[in-house]
């Protein structure tokens, strides 16, 4: 079989192709003093004004990097991308978590009360929630070491995911995971969507019915609120993304058989009544493969494919 040869093909030059001349001319009035520091967006309409035109911005641009001489001016530092947050996969409970602090707001004008909340990412179970009057590194990192002695993870190699916010960055929670043996991770700076678990969590907690849109009145009916939503949303709440059993039946591994019982009892129904149900299946109740944390593209085109 034959290689493609189109890209060694002999084409003639375009008509329109610049002169060695016209390049070099462009080149001398791009490095002349005044105008050593502007791009070309500022060059062009300048000469323009002067009454003399050399080529467009776009002509500009394509012969000082033609010679090597498109790089960064001025004094400011060069953008910088950001690279894609590091991908996690958890397999089983207390593998990953993903944390943030969000507002409580009170019945008095200005003031808050301060979430912290603490998900597991495979079961999603709030494994650690208190609530303060004030954000602190020193207060989450005293929770995330309660939160790992009760769930018996010290040192077990669990990866801790959060945003970029001050508490999370402080000097204090970095060392308070490092001596538990924790693994931190980080949103990227201003993106949002890097910490869809912990958001998606909060926007449960504040559309509940009983949400006071009015405010807590003081910290202690914050507390007890927070403690109530929490054991429905542990022990009661019938999540979507796990095939609609709790969190907490996830987290101890009770998922499989609830979900094999209700199959059985489908397929009961359906064998006593195959005309209403004509030749569709029952409703899939395999239990939820591993949790991907920040999937890169390639994973979540293979797994549409598979749910297709």
């Amino acid at each position: 079989m034959l290689a493609d040869k189109r890209p060694d093909a002999v084409r003639p030059e375009p008509l329109n192709k610049l002169s060695k001349a016209e390049q070099e001319a462009i080149l001398a009035v791009s490095n002349e003093k005044r105008f050593a520091s502007l791009p070309p967006t500022q060059i062009v309409p300048t000469l323009l004004d002067e009454g003399v035109y050399y080529g467009s911005e776009s002509t500009f641009y394509r012969v000082l990097k033609l010679h090597g001489q498109l790089h960064h001016r001025g004094r400011s530092a060069a953008p910088r991308g950001h690279k894609a947050p590091k991908t996690f996969e958890a397999t089983g409970p207390c593998q990953v978590f993903c944390w943030d602090i969000t507002y409580l707001p009170s019945t008095v004008r200005g003031q808050f009360f301060y979430l912290y909340m603490i998900e597991d990412l495979f079961s999603r179970k709030i494994v650690g929630v208190e609530v303060h009057e004030q954000e602190s590194g020193e207060l989450a990192s005293e929770l995330l070491q309660r939160t790992l002695l009760r769930e018996e993870c010290l040192h077990s190699g669990v990866v801790l995911h959060s945003d970029n916010g001050a508490p999370m960055k402080s000097q204090t929670m970095r060392a308070k995971a490092y001596e538990l043996g924790v693994t931190t991770s980080y949103s990227r700076p201003r993106v949002s969507n890097d910490n869809p678990f912990a958001e998606s969590l909060f926007r449960t907690c504040k559309y509940r019915p009983e949400w006071p849109s009015n405010g807590f009145k003081g910290l202690d009916e914050a507390r007890d609120w927070v403690l109530k939503f929490t054991r429905w949303y542990n022990y009661e709440h019938k999540h979507s993304k796990l095939r609609f059993v709790t969190p907490h039946q996830r987290h101890i591994g009770q998922d499989g058989v609830i979900l094999a019982r209700r199959k059985l009892r489908m397929e009961a129904v359906k064998a006593a009544n195959p005309d209403r149900w004509g030749k569709r299946d029952v409703r899939n109740c395999e239990p939820v493969g591993p949790t991907t944390l920040n999937p890169e593209k390639e994973h979540i085109k293979q797994e549409d494919k598979q749910a297709a």
